[in-house]
């Protein structure tokens, strides 16, 4: 059986290969195709410059990300083959079961599982700011928001923070207010017409502030035109940009969650579909890959031609729920983990129901 098992996972592995390579040029060639005009846009950017900071990011993005979805192809490619050749056949009449057939192809998810597990939570999110530093200079040029307004963030369980009016690319805000409490009692409120944002101090600049303290007897009051001052919290932690969760590693990601959710932060949910899908999609490699088996392990008349089509139906199918499950997770009151592991849920109902119908045979 060592000798079987390492011939299918010789053969699950070598395929698997096979399929990425085939698909990341294809995806290379058609990205070079829309985006030539760019790249010639820019007489700085170098053929090396484009190869290092652009496609080396590339490659690790989509082919991690295309990674699933090229297991469950190669699966069913090598799989049907075996079955083509009369090879399924010759192990049944070994006495070798359904389940026991399952091993060498689980031990190569496994294998899938780990990797693309590491790569997601640490290795892609730093290709990931370095790719859209590129396409954000480069390509589409965009721009940030430039305002965001009515911020409240909690400081902690005892301090509280409001700002009437953030200018992003500024690092300015006007209408600030910061207000300690004790328990349930006010102790002090901090107001300021502006608010500035100083990176080489890393300290904020309150102009025209007023400052009261609230006593039993009387209140003291403090002001004046300019005070230097420290929050625990930084520019970018007052808004949300999509790819900002994409570049943070999963330990800095959980961090910045944790702590979002102390200050009040009202939806968090994007950051926590991110966290998720890190862990989801690489599982699904287990689902996908019973799935796969239970599809080829028989010979069909249409040959392989059958198999494939079917599975690259079933595939998109997958994708698209990801996707919609995505979008759904992300809604402000979403419950983003349910909502993240629903197509895995899903398509490993369908595995075990498909694994019991191919065990019958």
């Amino acid at each position: 059986m060592k000798i079987l098992d390492a011939y299918i996972l010789k053969r699950f592995l070598k395929t698997l290969v096979l399929i990425i390579a085939i698909i990341l040029p294809i995806g290379i060639a058609i990205d070079i195709s829309e985006k030539i005009d760019k790249f010639l846009h820019h007489n700085e950017l170098t053929f090396w410059s484009i190869l290092q900071d652009y496609y080396q990011h590339f490659i690790i993005i989509y082919g991690n990300m295309f990674l699933p979805l090229a297991l469950f192809i190669a699966v069913i490619l090598f799989t049907s083959q075996l079955a083509n050749n009369t090879e399924i056949i010759a192990m049944h009449s070994a006495q070798i079961s359904f389940k026991r057939l399952l091993y060498p192809y689980f031990l190569g998810a496994l294998i899938v599982t780990v990797f693309s597990f590491l790569m997601n939570h640490y290795i892609v999110p730093s290709s990931n700011e370095k790719f859209t530093y590129f396409d954000r200079t480069y390509i589409r040029a965009k721009k940030e928001p430039n305002t965001i307004n009515n911020i409240s963030l909690q400081m902690g369980e005892q301090d509280y923070l409001f700002i009437e009016k953030f200018f992003i690319n500024r690092k300015r805000g006007t209408d600030f207010m910061f207000e300690h409490y004790e328990g349930t009692e006010l102790k002090y409120r901090l107001k300021a017409v502006n608010i500035i944002w100083r990176k080489q101090d890393s300290i904020y600049e309150l102009k025209n502030y007023y400052k009261r303290y609230l006593k039993k007897n009387h209140d003291s009051i403090v002001q004046g035109d300019k005070m230097d001052t420290i929050f625990d919290f930084m520019p970018k932690d007052l808004y949300y940009i999509d790819y900002l969760a994409k570049e943070m590693k999963s330990p800095q990601l959980r961090k910045y969650i944790t702590l979002s959710e102390k200050r009040g932060v009202k939806n968090l949910n994007p950051y926590k579909v991110e966290l998720q899908k890190r862990s989801s999609i690489p599982f699904s490699s287990f689902i996908l890959t019973m799935i796969a088996v239970a599809l080829s392990v028989k010979k069909r008349r249409g040959g392989i031609g059958i198999n494939l089509a079917f599975g690259v139906a079933l595939a998109f199918i997958y994708i698209f729920f990801l996707k919609i499950s995505e979008v759904l997770g992300a809604v402000a009151g979403a419950n983003s983990l349910m909502m993240v592991w629903f197509p895995n849920i899903l398509f490993g109902i369908l595995a075990i129901y498909l694994y019991r119908y191919a065990s019958r045979k």
